[in-house]
């Protein structure tokens, strides 16, 4: 078993479970009562869904590959996941370092838990 691979899948599904419950507080219900169009309203109410599913399904992915350790693939699938993460984080941090905030990387922080995924997948990547 790879303790790297399984400590980013448990932590990955965590994430997963923190926008899944936050998320639908702090960000749908408001998007859905917003005053915005209905269809941008509807596709990014779709976009979240998409995020959750790809959130899940990654976890999912490492505990799987945790498994699976030393089996062929394991370490290609288990970088794409550490890049996909890292790409959340930066697109997270770009986002948020553009607008102008004061204390703007607690603005918003959801780099903070995307990140510890993609170094414990890479950490595990054979």
């Amino acid at each position: 078993m790879n303790s790297w691979l399984l400590a980013a899948g448990i932590t990955a599904v965590g994430v997963a479970a923190v926008h899944i419950a936050g998320g639908r507080r702090d960000v749908v219900h408001p998007l859905l009562a917003c005053g915005l169009a209905d269809e941008p309203k509807r596709v990014l109410h779709a976009v979240w869904h998409m995020v959750s599913v790809d959130l899940v399904l990654s976890g999912l992915a490492l505990l799987y590959l945790s498994l699976m350790d030393g089996t062929p693939g394991t370490g290609l699938v288990a970088w794409f996941v550490a890049a996909h993460f890292v790409a959340y984080a930066a697109v997270f941090l770009v986002v948020t370092l553009s607008v102008g905030w004061t204390r703007p990387l607690l603005r918003l922080p959801q780099w903070i838990l995307l990140l510890p995924v993609a170094v414990l997948a890479a950490a595990g990547a054979p």
